[in-house]
């Protein structure tokens, strides 16, 4: 393609409204423009215009994935935006739109650099699959039921298409999202000692949240384990003890302490102050997302750093691409649910910071060196 060709794709996908649904649009569109070039992809729909698209090219037992998401975080206060966030708008080399950075710019590249290796005739002899999901940016319900189907038993390696600004992200912790609920008894606020305050048990579970994973072990990519308690809701009347209230918290495992020992401390904590008597709480957990980590020295993250020091080396002003961790976590972790030891790499244009911002954007000049960044990994990734 034209440079102006691969900027269009990348436009046309950031006008399709997908915040937090309706990839079924954004996979119509991307499945047309596979058959233009005589490559045939398969929409998974499932209900609520929610969709999964996968392409695969070649065959083989193993398969290198490569992985992008369809959907967009919400707006925010329009008003605040210098231009219609579904109406791309250049500014030298910035383009400006909800999700040109998380993850249009990626997902577009994605789809550019396996078409055009398509066309002429360079894909590896191997099986490369195109996995676009629905829902990343909440709850991974499309990677859910993908990877309840098999569509990652067969990966040896994974790419994934989020912005790193072209470093090589090759470890992300988990994310893990709970609830822990109270009930008690309701009296009058002036008889307290007839009741049992709701809220006193979840401040003494939130006293030992502060130092639960204090003796957790330090990973040696992501560190410790990030946690907060961040939602707390109870009570309905000033002079009335709650019978009933409720904390929500994150928690970013790591591969040394991961999600099943997160989960065994806090159901340790909980059942400590219940058996105090000090209330009856109860540990719902939300979300589960596993974390992630490939060897930093293997061949598939130093043919990564390569390709993209090579790309974007020619960029004025950009710092050298370095290999790195993050705390977020992507479709990933999903992925390496049966199979925890897939080698990932996370890597695409611009950065994570401009990610769900107002006026976020993604700048040309890195999106076109992701095309050839993930051209030359694809290309080289079965040698």
């Amino acid at each position: 393609m034209e440079r102006e060709e691969q900027v269009k794709v990348l436009e046309d996908l950031i006008k399709i409204n997908s915040v937090n649904g309706n990839e079924l649009d954004v996979a119509k569109y991307l499945q047309r423009l596979f058959a233009i070039h005589g490559i045939e992809a398969q929409i998974d729909e499932f209900g609520n215009r929610r969709a999964n698209l996968i392409v695969d090219f070649g065959e083989g037992p193993n398969v290198f994935g490569v992985t992008g998401h369809m959907d967009t975080v919400a707006v925010g206060d329009e008003g605040k935006w210098a231009s219609n966030p579904f109406e791309p708008r250049r500014d030298g080399d910035r383009l400006y739109g909800r999700g040109a950075a998380d993850m249009k710019s990626g997902l577009a590249a994605e789809v550019i650099a396996l078409i055009e290796l398509h066309d002429a005739h360079q894909l590896p002899t191997g099986h490369v699959r195109f996995i676009a999901t629905a829902g990343e940016e909440y709850g991974t319900p499309g990677a859910n039921r993908l990877e309840a189907n098999g569509v990652a038993k067969d990966l040896i390696g994974l790419l994934v298409g989020e912005p790193t600004s072209g470093n090589v992200i090759f470890a992300h912790s988990g994310s893990m999202n709970y609830q822990i609920t109270s009930v008690g008894k309701a009296v009058h606020s002036s008889q307290p000692e007839n009741g049992i305050n709701a809220i006193d048990a979840l401040v003494d579970y939130c006293v030992k949240e502060r130092t639960l994973f204090d003796d957790a072990p330090v990973d040696q990519y992501l560190g410790t384990v990030k946690h907060s308690v961040t939602v707390i809701n109870g009570g309905d009347q000033v002079n009335t003890i709650p019978d009933h209230a409720t904390i929500q918290g994150n928690i970013r495992p790591t591969k040394a302490f991961d999600n099943g020992h997160v989960v065994t401390k806090i159901q340790e904590a909980v059942e400590a102050i219940n058996a105090a008597g000090q209330g009856q709480l109860t540990f719902e957990l939300i979300h589960n997302f596993r974390p992630v980590a490939s060897d930093p020295q293997g061949r598939f993250a130093q043919l990564a750093l390569q390709a993209s020091q090579a790309s974007y080396q020619q960029l004025a002003d950009h710092s050298q691409p370095q290999l790195k961790t993050i705390n977020g976590a992507t479709d990933a972790s999903v992925f390496v649910k049966h199979n925890p030891d897939l080698p990932v790499v996370v890597l695409g244009a611009d950065d994570w910071d401009i990610a769900h911002q107002i006026n976020e954007y993604t700048t040309l000049s890195s999106y076109l060196a992701t095309i050839a960044t993930y051209q030359t990994i694809i290309k080289h990734f079965f040698d």
